[in-house]
């Protein structure tokens, strides 16, 4: 039986069709940063676009084998990060925005909600190259007086033919006129403040990175875990010097930056209170909608529910299928049609600042059973 890892994907070819429309996509190099509002070139995933139809485009992106934020999971084997992903498809909607629609490079990005759904993780296993992705993008524009004021886009993921996932992303675009005067709204005339200058934050002792899956301490963002009755708590880390979670100065704490500290909480608090770590679980899924932005001199805490792990049989119809040879892998002998039992716990949390809820947030973890 041939391996899912190589499913007809010819990595010495500098394009891929994107199945089932014939446009072809390059890998050859990623595009102009400015067009995905980034600084670093290290932080660029994206390497072509092209327009399908009036509300559909497609977008390239290359994953990379490694990389000191995206790549540092202690999960075994190797998998792609969700988030890395989820990045990506950020970045393909502001990408589409400005390429397709017109939207002038100027104008500020407001995120309104997040979404990523990862249904072949088996398909996402890190290996000898760099994977390539694409994603088929449908988009529901907001026009007001002729112009494209906003956009919440559906992307449908795809590893050479093959849907591994969707994603979601919700988006305003503003003016920079009009961005100034809803954040002076938002602080009651009160200056903005920047990353720039790195904000005073609440002394705290760091969460210790296997806890939450990682490796490097540089990139824990929880302070002062603790474990409730049914789930964890924990005060946002501000790591306003980070070069990917704050690749260039920001006036908020941008919203893949609260997303990535609900994930570490949930995988916190599966540790703590279910006894699951974060070595055999995986994110597949994540839902984040935020109603407020995120300011930098005031405290950011988390609050989380972990559900109970709930056991099933992976159907091989639901995508997910971990085999006793490992996720990812083929067994051989009798053992193949009998699928490894699988479990996932649910997780909701809410993201608080000064007494209110700017962001709630969805995750599924799913665990990786080896034998």
């Amino acid at each position: 039986m041939p391996s899912p890892w190589s499913i007809g994907e010819d990595d010495t070819m500098a394009t891929t069709k994107i199945s089932p429309h014939t446009t072809e996509l390059e890998f050859a190099r990623t595009i102009d940063r400015t067009l995905v509002h980034r600084e670093s070139l290290a932080e660029v995933f994206l390497t072509d676009s092209r327009r399908l139809d009036e509300d559909t485009y497609a977008v390239a992106a290359f994953l990379p084998r490694s990389h000191a934020y995206y790549g540092d999971h202690l999960l075994s084997p190797a998998t792609y990060d969700p988030m890395l992903l989820l990045e990506a498809c950020r970045q393909g909607a502001i990408l589409g925005a400005h390429l397709h629609y017109d939207v002038p490079l100027d104008h500020k990005f407001v995120l309104t909600r997040l979404s990523i759904r990862i249904d072949r993780p088996e398909l996402l296993r890190v290996g000898a190259k760099p994977r390539r992705m694409t994603m088929v993008v449908s988009v529901r524009r907001r026009i007001r007086d002729g112009r494209v004021t906003g956009g919440d886009y559906t992307m449908r993921l795809e590893i050479a033919g093959v849907e591994v996932g969707t994603a979601g992303i919700g988006m305003r675009f503003k003016s920079p006129e009009d961005y100034l005067a809803m954040r002076y709204r938002d602080r009651d005339g009160g200056p903005l403040r920047s990353t720039s200058v790195l904000p005073v934050q609440s002394p705290g002792t760091p969460v210790a990175p296997h806890l939450v899956g990682r490796a490097s301490p540089e990139n824990v963002v929880l302070l002062n875990g603790r474990a409730e009755h049914s789930g964890a708590s924990a005060l946002l880390r501000l790591t306003a010097n980070h070069p990917s979670l704050f690749d260039h100065p920001q006036d908020h704490v941008p919203g893949m930056v609260l997303a990535e500290a609900a994930r570490q909480v949930v995988h916190y608090g599966a540790l703590e209170v279910r006894g699951l770590s974060a070595v055999k679980t995986y994110l597949t899924e994540l839902t984040a909608t935020f109603s407020a932005f995120g300011e930098l001199e005031r405290d950011i805490t988390l609050h989380s529910s972990i559900s109970a792990p709930v056991t099933g049989s992976a159907d091989p119809e639901d995508g997910i299928t971990y085999t006793a040879a490992g996720p990812g892998e083929i067994g051989s002998g009798a053992d193949d049609s009998t699928p490894t039992p699988l479990y996932s716990v649910i997780s909701d949390v809410d993201v608080r600042q000064t007494g209110r809820s700017i962001c709630s947030v969805g995750c599924v973890l799913t665990g990786v059973h080896c034998r």
